[in-house]
């Protein structure tokens, strides 16, 4: 029973995750455009001509200030933590990666779902694997056998416990990484470019540091 409700729990998730808008920020409406793409200036003899705004803004944010990016794709400036996606072609909010194994981006509005699924994903890999040893210890006990003639006996057992052993690795070290991720409240993009790491010998606040809580609780 507890195995397979683990098990439907992580179908749950996964397809939660998959199927969840993860926070796409709509593209720049025509007007928006044609306002952004070009900025009309008087000239001092009459005429007026256009050039082009400036694709970097700055914003401040909890006493930082922070660059905002012009999306040449969306045709609009970034909201902060913003990123656009070469693979789903959206700027999605709160960006923390593509994860394939999904299908969808993982952003604002399904990370917690995608932290429950690996979760869960990692509490089941470690049921069945001390479920399947639990079964082959109890194997070999019987009739005076030995382990060996318990793997013979059932090798699809075996086959399992060496499946999950594996998986665990993999599985549970994602999960505790992304436990420190929301401890820190740090999505795996910013991360990976080290939005918040220390530069030049000085540590980076990072406005959006929410405590422990994380992100994981964002409305």
């Amino acid at each position: 029973i507890v195995g397979a409700l683990l098990f439907l729990l992580t179908l749950a998730f996964v397809f939660r995750t998959a199927c969840m808008d993860p926070g796409i920020v709509p593209r720049a409406s025509v007007y928006e455009k044609e306002h952004n793409e070009n900025y009309r200036t008087d000239q001092p003899s009459g005429s007026s001509t256009f050039v082009p705004p400036a694709r970097i803004k700055d914003v401040v944010v909890n006493g930082v200030a922070v660059k905002l990016k012009f999306c040449f794709t969306c045709k609009m400036f970034r909201p902060p933590r913003t990123s656009h996606c070469s693979v789903c072609d959206n700027c999605v909010e709160n960006f923390d990666h593509h994860c394939p194994w999904v299908g969808n981006c993982v952003g604002k509005r399904n990370y917690r779902y995608f932290y429950l699924f690996l979760v869960t994903l990692s509490i089941f890999c470690i049921y069945m694997f001390g479920a399947v040893v639990t079964h082959l210890v109890l194997k070999s006990k019987e009739n005076g056998g030995t382990f060996v003639k318990a793997i013979q006996s059932t090798p699809a057992s075996i086959l399992e416990g060496i499946v999950c052993f594996f998986s665990l690795w993999s599985v549970v070290g994602l999960a505790c990484y992304h436990t420190k991720l929301i401890a820190f409240s740090v999505t795996t993009n910013e991360d990976i470019k080290g939005s918040w790491s220390k530069r030049d010998g000085t540590e980076t606040y990072n406005p959006f540091e929410q405590g422990k809580i994380g992100r994981a609780v964002q409305q």
